[in-house]
């Protein structure tokens, strides 16, 4: 019932594609976050990033307004539309704070480790989305991906926590703590972020598998 003609597809292809950026911009952050010298020079980039998911948002709900039956609920579809385009807002908004803050300094190896599990969990969403054509056939590999992303999550947390300690006990400086505490927390978002996506991936599954 639910193996879709290659019309049907058109929605699964845009979210895939606009999975996309959110995983450009993660793979963005993790080479910030390896170099912080770099963050200005980056931001040009992740603007781009942040117009080119835009355009591909507004063409879902252009073909949303356009659409008399959907493959799956339009409320499934406006929401997982703004999940993913609003992952890469949180991206630039990290990134914008870093550029903001004029951070410097020695690598913090807590940030890059956040970073590599958002490339991870961005990599499953892009994989759950793929196989999202075949709801039936692939529910399995699907809760399969957004399960990894709750454990990727959970793993962020204790990193965050960790990281925010040190802070405390490393850092004399309060306005620089003060610094890197926002641009953690805004990491520490996106990760959520991408568990908040992967429950609506999992809430489709539930409904039509």
């Amino acid at each position: 019932m639910f193996n879709f003609t290659k019309k049907d597809t058109e929605f699964f292809d845009l979210f895939v594609e606009s999975a996309r950026y959110f995983y450009k911009g993660a793979l963005l952050m993790d080479e910030v976050m390896q170099d912080y010298s770099i963050a200005d020079a980056k931001m040009d980039e992740i603007v781009d990033l942040e117009h080119e998911a835009d355009a591909i948002n507004d063409r879902i709900i252009d073909k949303l307004n356009q659409t008399f039956i959907t493959p799956i609920d339009r409320e499934d579809i406006y929401s997982l539309a703004n999940g993913l385009d609003d992952g890469v807002d949180f991206l630039q908004g990290t990134l914008q704070r870093m550029v903001m803050y004029h951070t410097r300094g020695p690598v913090k190896q807590g940030m890059v480790a956040l970073t590599k599990l958002l490339i991870e969990s961005t990599e499953e969403i892009m994989r759950a989305l793929e196989l999202l054509k075949d709801i039936k056939a692939n529910q399995h590999e699907i809760l399969k991906c957004t399960h990894k992303i709750g454990k990727l999550e959970s793993e962020g947390d204790l990193l965050y926590r960790r990281e925010v300690a040190s802070l405390f006990e490393n850092v004399e400086n309060p306005v620089e703590i003060i610094k890197w505490k926002d641009i953690l927390e805004y990491l520490e978002n996106t990760l959520d972020h991408c568990e908040d996506v992967s429950d609506m991936i999992r809430g489709v599954v539930m409904k039509y598998a």
